[in-house]
């Protein structure tokens, strides 16, 4: 195909890749790559630099500097009628049938996903890309191996899309010899082909903007939705964002992130599974901090509780909706006693973020969607939305570093968490990125938590068992293998390969017991990937 210059693509294109890879859309790409990318490692070198401080003892605080942002008084833009009632939002990633079954969920919006739940094959990419150009038209199908065939209904869900991270490249596009941001060019593509459609049928091009750790990365995303909006014709303000909190850093930054999107801002969504990641990775090295077992830190748990109120203050301070995030929960079939505590888990979770003053919360399956929808119309009634709930309490830096539980860590857990690592690392390899493992919905995040408990408490003076063993690198080494065997007995139970999961396993151990703590499990990851 001929490629605009400066552009090169080092991956497979087809007859149909090539109607996404249109050079008129990769110019697009380009264009915000050489405007923007420079910007972006510098916000990466950034971030670095800041690790390093706290890993020298400074603890995060308000910026002295913002505070004006923060006492100032100021709303974000009106938002358009298709994004004003999200009281349940299903997730997932971009494969034909998953898109289907989401947009069919009953659910208000779909956040349709790049990131986390997707593993970034250059197939899966290019191929999401098509469903949802099909599925925006109304044009997309699927049929299972069955002869089942899934098509989209009439009343469908509002489409949200989360591009990759800051963090992540897309290694099979160069721009002038360069690797162009994963971000820049899955929301490039997307808003190229996508975003005139998606208005004249009534909604917009709207997305989610995950992993951000400051509101100069916020402005980041501002700034390339300026531009784009330029080159290709829309209204400035037409693009709206939904930023994903899950990063400790981004607490408190909650007001100046809305601020610098505040044309184009969707609000704030508290997601959970990334923002304990992100505790334990800022912290790592405080001889302090040692959280307890994956499960003993829920969303009550005094720092979660208290970065789950902030959002809500925060957002409707400044007239934005505040989303809950999500919970892993899945109906469990076969087995109804199981599946009936599920069920009271996710009634929990959606009923308490409700009375909370959240406009919606997120869910994992479309089970799940009915019972979420419910516990919001109790509180909300027959409104879309509770944006003039205001919360009058008051957050700050001592109730989002109170880092408990520490207690207990148990054998059970370290063995839960490295089952979960090497089973969701074998499947991301295989080119799955959103995995049901143990009754829970897994993605990249679950595997981040895995992995850097197991560093933390091989590390930490108080990473000690509830009978008073020290976890160590050699007790770590010994169970992988006898964790790995029964990983490959319930893959293989399930008709499925089990080539990936002796790799998965040799990196797990290796993230788990580096010297030097690996940043993002998913960068090694994808290098080793084709």
């Amino acid at each position: 195909m001929n490629l605009p210059a400066g552009i090169q693509i080092t991956a497979p294109v087809t007859d149909e890749y090539a109607s996404i890879l249109t050079p008129e859309a990769l110019t697009l790409a380009a264009k915000l790559h050489r405007a923007f990318d420079s910007r972006r490692q510098e916000l990466l070198k950034a971030r670095v630099a800041r690790q390093a401080r706290i890993d020298a003892g400074e603890m995060p605080d308000f910026l002295p500097e913002t505070k004006h942002i923060r006492e100032g008084d100021w709303k974000i833009a009106p938002l358009p009628k298709a994004l004003e009632c999200r009281r349940v939002e299903i997730t997932g990633p971009v494969e034909a049938k998953m898109v289907i079954n989401a947009y069919n969920s009953g659910a208000d919006s779909y956040m349709t996903d790049f990131e986390d739940s997707n593993s970034p094959k250059w197939d899966n990419l290019i191929q999401g890309q098509i469903n949802l150009y099909k599925a925006i038209r109304r044009e997309l199908s699927f049929k299972n191996e069955a002869g089942k065939e899934y098509k989209l209904n009439d009343k469908i869900a509002t489409l949200q899309v989360r591009p990759r991270g800051w963090h992540l490249d897309e290694k099979h596009v160069l721009i002038d010899g360069q690797r162009i941001s994963g971000g820049i060019f899955d929301f490039a593509l997307f808003l190229f082909h996508n975003a005139k459609e998606q208005i004249a049928r009534g909604a917009g091009p709207f997305f989610y903007l995950p992993k951000m750790e400051s509101h100069l990365e916020a402005r980041l995303w501002n700034d390339i939705f300026v531009m784009a909006q330029n080159e290709i014709g829309l209204p400035q303000g037409t693009i709206k964002a939904t930023v994903l909190v899950e990063t400790i850093l981004a607490t408190f930054e909650l007001e100046e992130i809305l601020y610098e999107l505040r044309e184009h801002s969707a609000g704030l969504n508290a997601g959970r599974w990334d923002y304990i990641f992100s505790c334990i990775k800022k912290f790592k090295r405080n001889k302090d901090f040692c959280l307890a077992n994956r499960g003993a830190i829920t969303m009550e748990v005094p720092f979660m509780r208290s970065y789950a109120l902030a959002l809500v203050k925060a957002c409707h301070k400044r007239g934005a909706p505040a989303m809950g995030g999500m919970s892993a929960l899945i109906p469990i079939k076969g087995d109804p006693e199981a599946n009936e505590k599920a069920m009271a888990g996710i009634r929990h979770d959606k009923t308490r973020d409700a009375n909370d003053g959240y406009d919606g919360g997120w869910v994992a399956h479309p089970g799940l969607v009915p019972i979420a929808m419910e516990e919001f119309v109790k509180v909300l009634g027959d409104k879309p939305n509770q944006w003039e709930k205001q919360r009058t309490d008051t957050f700050g830096p001592a109730d989002w570093l109170n880092f408990q539980p520490e207690a207990p860590i148990t054998e059970a857990g370290v063995r839960n968490n490295i089952n979960v690592g090497i089973h969701y690392l074998g499947s991301w390899l295989a080119g799955n990125g959103c995995v049901p493992i143990h009754n829970l919905m897994e993605d990249a995040a679950t595997a981040e938590i895995s992995r850097s408990q197991i560093w933390q408490w091989v590390v930490s003076p108080k990473g000690k068992l509830d009978d008073g063993r020290k976890v160590t690198a050699d007790m770590v080494r010994a169970i992988i293998p006898e964790e790995l065997a029964k990983v490959k007995a319930v893959v293989t139970a399930a008709g499925e390969a089990t080539a990936t999961y002796d790799q998965a396993a040799k990196i797990f151990e290796e993230m788990s017991l580096a010297d030097n703590y690996p940043e993002f499990l998913t960068l090694p990851l994808y290098e080793a990937m084709e």
